[in-house]
């Protein structure tokens, strides 16, 4: 007997109940805009996004229950799955699109909509014909564990919904309190630094940010120490011994002045980035042999649906029709005909076809990826360096090395990402439909809607960030782009440091052997030490909230909270940044008060973390 005729889905497929409402689309449309709005600024500040589907779903059913009489599950299941649009969109986006701001080719906003919004919906197409095999023949194998857990939430019911949506709450008013005391009033300074002058002037440093807490908690203790142990290595091993052993007077390309007058932070930018470049790199790369095997699987089922999509299909049961395979062949072949004839793309026939045949490729490989280790750890960005690595070395390899080739490369690597980060949100998505019962079409096309608000107000939250803080910045380094634009350029002109990229390459694999996760280590080896050490104290509370003792603890309650911390922030930061484009505040105002204000602050709001987590998720012991 197949999977498919052993699972029962929550909701039979011969039941038919309210599902692609206009007030599950109009909900999910409201969400999917504030989590691109907040991911937008959290990728270009840590390099990270956080899932929009288990806090949406939580706050999609509160909503529909307060102010809608009977909504059904599959509407809810709706509402969320448009929402995790914003969240995937935001990533695709702010990944790739300020490496051409760094390359001194900033897109127009019409531009940054055309390359998003078709990006985004062939990697949903790409994503159709993998469905059966990955999430329904493959559904013991794979376990998609955010698409599980939005399925069992939103499966729960209405008895938790209020005292979650107080929790987010919590978590969302805390964060626009503590962003707006240094953000706008300048009480105390969002970094704390501290020089340590025995130590080859390394920095010791804090980034104390909502945000940067809400991030550890999610991803847990033993990613954000991974990522902290890089960022320790980089900024208390590598700096200082690249300190100590310089050459002195000798200026050492990429850098232009004489190591022994750098600062930690410009040893860093010149050099540890590239660095944890190779690291990066390698770590993607490790990812994709990994799943190889179960790639070819998906692949070969894929071809084989696609090439009997034209042929009349006999009745199907509701939870098993997808948009129609004919479809998806037109529709790619529209996307791909538009992309290569509308100038403003600037991508040539031979760009097009290396952007179908990578991005077919790595939408398979996300995934798969993200049904084995979950949308956060899903290594997108790795699969888009590698992207474009390839590009790159191909143009180099031809003699395409003038600079409209570079823009064409990272163009192109925009829409691949984007399509790979489509792809790993209706992955997730789908499992999620998949478990409920939900109809596969409704949530294709649900998505495909939703695509269009997020792709617009993206290019608008990108350029106001960079108004108010640089990209590039300490506050605001946009990391992947920053790496992103370090490589096409530096691969195309064959400036490159190679021999720095190598190290990297030579630290991943010594992490691989010792059988932990490379990309992390990798992640926090590029980052700045400052989002590291914020992001640590968000595992250590994780850590010992799952140790607790006497007391029953959900995870649940803390990801909500540290969600709305995540939410408030990011809100706030666009509104400080909308004030300090217009002069109400001034982009280089600092507090008057010492970093440890800043320290002690900070570990005032992970106490509150801790504490409201272990109180909120407190049970009654049982009597004896």
């Amino acid at each position: 007997m197949s999977e498919k005729e052993i699972f029962k889905p929550y909701i039979s497929a011969r039941k038919k109940v309210p599902e692609f409402t206009l007030r599950a689309l109009l909900l999910g449309l409201v969400f999917s805009l504030i989590f691109a709005i907040g991911n937008t600024y959290l990728a270009l500040k840590t390099g990270t996004t956080v899932t929009a589907s288990i806090p949406a779903a939580i706050l999609s059913m509160t909503i529909l229950r307060v102010f809608f009489r009977k909504p059904s599950i599959l509407e809810n299941n709706i509402a969320q799955t448009i929402a995790t649009v914003g969240e995937g969109m935001a990533a695709g986006v702010a990944f790739t699109i300020p490496a051409l701001i760094f390359l001194g080719a900033p897109p127009s906003i019409f531009r940054i909509f055309i390359l998003s919004a078709l990006g985004g919906i062939l990697g949903i197409l790409f994503m159709i014909p993998m469905r059966r095999y990955i999430i329904v023949k493959e559904h013991n194998v794979l376990p998609f564990p955010e698409g599980k857990a939005c399925a069992e939430i939103l499966k729960a019911g209405e008895a938790q919904n209020h005292k979650a949506a107080i929790m987010a709450g919590w978590g969302f008013i805390t964060a626009i309190l503590y962003k707006t005391a240094t953000s706008i009033f300048f009480l105390w300074d969002e970094i704390a630094a501290w020089i340590v002058p025995n130590f080859k002037k390394t920095e010791i440093s804090i980034d104390a940010t909502p945000a940067l807490l809400g991030v550890g908690y999610i991803i847990g203790p033993r990613i954000s120490a991974l990522m902290f142990a890089g960022g320790a290595f980089s900024w208390w091993v590598i700096i200082p011994l690249i300190k100590t052993y310089g050459l002195g007077h000798v200026i050492i390309p990429p850098s232009t002045i004489p190591i022994e007058t750098m600062t930690a932070q410009e040893i860093w930018s010149d050099y540890v980035r590239y660095i944890g470049a190779g690291a990066v790199a390698i770590g993607g790369l490790i990812s994709l042999i990994k799943v190889l095997p179960m790639l070819y699987k998906t692949i070969h089922a894929g071809f084989k649906e696609l090439f009997g999509g034209f042929k009349p299909q006999h009745k199907i049961d509701r939870t098993d029709k997808d948009i129609s395979i004919a479809w998806l062949i037109l529709g790619s072949m529209a996307i791909i005909i538009t992309l290569w004839i509308l100038p403003i793309a600037g991508m040539n026939f031979f760009t097009i076809v290396l952007l179908v045949l990578l991005g077919f490729f790595f939408v398979a490989v996300t995934s798969i990826t993200v049904g084995l280790v979950g949308s956060s750890s899903n290594p997108s960005s790795g699969m888009t360096i590698t992207t474009l690595l390839i590009t790159c070395l191909i143009f180099s390899a031809i003699g395409w090395t003038e600079r409209i080739y570079l823009i064409a490369a990272m163009s192109m690597t925009c829409v691949a990402n984007v399509a790979i980060t489509m792809a790993s949100t209706t992955s997730q998505d789908l499992k999620t439909g998949f478990l409920l019962g939900a109809t596969p079409k409704s949530q294709q096309l649900a998505e495909i809607v939703a695509i269009i608000f997020p792709a617009i107000v993206i290019g608008f939250t990108i350029y106001l960030l960079n108004d108010a803080y640089t990209l590039g910045s300490v506050r605001m380094p946009a990391p992947q782009a920053t790496l992103m634009a370090l490589i096409a350029k530096g691969v195309i002109t064959k400036e490159l440091p190679f021999i720095l990229v190598g190290i990297g390459v030579v630290f991943g694999l010594l992490i691989a052997i010792m059988r932990l996760p490379v990309l992390p280590f990798a992640i926090g080896l590029y980052l700045p030490l400052s989002l590291n050490t914020a992001i640590i104290f968000g595992g250590i509370v994780a850590y010992i909230i799952e140790k607790s003792k006497n007391v029953e603890h959900s995870k649940k309650t803390g990801i909500l909270i540290a969600s709305g911390l995540i939410g408030g922030d990011a809100i706030m930061g666009v509104v400080a940044a909308i004030l300090t484009i217009f002069g109400v505040v001034g982009s280089s105002a600092k507090s008057a008060q010492p970093p440890f204000i800043s320290l002690v602050m900070f570990i005032l709001l992970t106490l509150f973390l801790g504490g409201l987590t272990y109180l909120g998720d407190r049970k009654p012991r049982a009597s004896k």
